[in-house]
């Protein structure tokens, strides 16, 4: 009987990869791209990352700043807005761990947790703004790595520490789900305490093989989403990494060549093509929480929006690439604290959008 089941279970799972593209339709919303009232002198870079906490505040992580930092003169800056947009703060001003800002999510306790590429850290904070949890460690300044040569195998990864970290998310248990990310090519499990539980996943394009995990989040049943970029795909597991399903977003698109790529680039699989800017392939991915949860999906190429269900059906896009208002600019992170209500982060575009849907 388990046989079977695992036949049927891998059987759907394959039927879902290769489903033919969907034609579903557009979904209307407005938009605001100067929702965010920063100071004088202050400014946004690339914003890698938005989340929104309890109470609407609205966090965002910048690439921004010129400061000396593992990554040369770069630096990462966390920002909080009051619902209506008007600034509050910094939060981590000149933070160790800050230097190349990937994502900022929000807990269930408004606990504020960000994840930097750059130092391999994840960071926890209070909702005061305080640090109150540290996970991984960044490399030592005064003893520089040796650069590996073009051809080396990546190092293996181990436990405690990460290889550009991209993301994080919560089950109900409080355990906390890390994507990580562009080297490892896995999914690391830590309790609410900080203990590693388990590490699962791998480089390759099998099934619970990962490419690039690149944004992670949680339904309310604790089942964990990766978006698997470099696959174009996204796969589910249960919270032990046990593989549920996965499925792909095929959506026609028949509209100008992209505008700020020059070109459509060519399909994952064909001369010249990669699945990373591949139609569909999930850049940013969240959850909206409540009874009737949605997937909101991100692609940079034809750089839309999209709505599914949690079992992979796509029910309507959103926006499309450019530079103008309701239009985006490779979407880093989404934050969805409610079916129709959307903040997303540009890398592009150097701004947060506030969306809000009408379907």
């Amino acid at each position: 009987m388990r046989r079977f089941q695992a036949v049927l279970l891998a059987a759907l799972a394959l039927a879902a990869t290769n489903a033919p593209a969907q034609p579903v339709p557009a979904i209307r919303f407005d938009a605001s791209i100067d929702f965010l009232k920063l100071p004088a002198n202050l400014y946004l870079g690339e914003v890698a990352g938005v989340a929104v906490n309890s109470k609407g505040h609205v966090f965002v992580y910048s690439r921004t700043g010129e400061r000396s930092t593992v990554h040369g003169a770069t630096a990462a800056q966390l920002f909080e807005f009051r619902p209506d947009g008007a600034f509050i703060r910094e939060i981590g001003k000149d933070l160790y761990g800050f230097a190349f800002a990937h994502t900022v999510r929000i807990d269930r306790e408004d606990n504020i947790w960000v994840t930097d590429e750059g130092t391999n850290m994840i960071i926890k904070f209070n909702p005061a703004g305080r640090v109150t949890m540290v996970l991984g460690r960044r490399e030592e300044a005064a003893e520089p790595a040796a650069p590996r040569p073009a051809n080396a195998p990546t190092p293996a990864p181990g436990w405690g520490s990460f290889n550009r970290p991209t993301d994080v998310a919560w089950d109900p248990q409080g355990n906390v789900f890390i994507s990580d990310g562009y080297a490892n090519s896995r999914v690391v499990k830590v309790d609410k305490n900080g203990r590693w539980v388990k590490t699962w996943g791998e480089r390759g394009s099998g099934q619970g093989q990962l490419n690039t995990p690149h944004s992670i989040a949680a339904d309310a049943k604790g089942n964990i989403y990766v978006a698997d970029r470099g696959n174009r795909r996204i796969q589910v597991f249960d919270s032990d990494g046990g593989f549920l399903r996965q499925f792909t977003i095929d959506v026609p698109f028949a509209g100008e060549p992209n505008i700020m790529l020059g070109s459509m680039p060519a399909a994952a699989g064909t001369a010249g093509g990669g699945a990373t800017m591949a139609s569909g392939a999930p850049w940013a991915i969240c959850i909206n929480p409540g009874t009737n949860q949605f997937l909101y999906v991100a692609d940079a190429v034809p750089g839309r929006i999209y709505k599914v269900t949690l079992d992979g059906k796509v029910l309507g896009t959103i926006g499309e690439a450019g530079k103008q208002l309701k239009q985006f600019g490779w979407i880093h992170e989404i934050s969805c604290p409610s079916e129709n209500s959307l903040y997303v982060a540009e890398l592009l575009n150097w701004r947060m959008q506030k969306l809000t849907l009408h379907p």
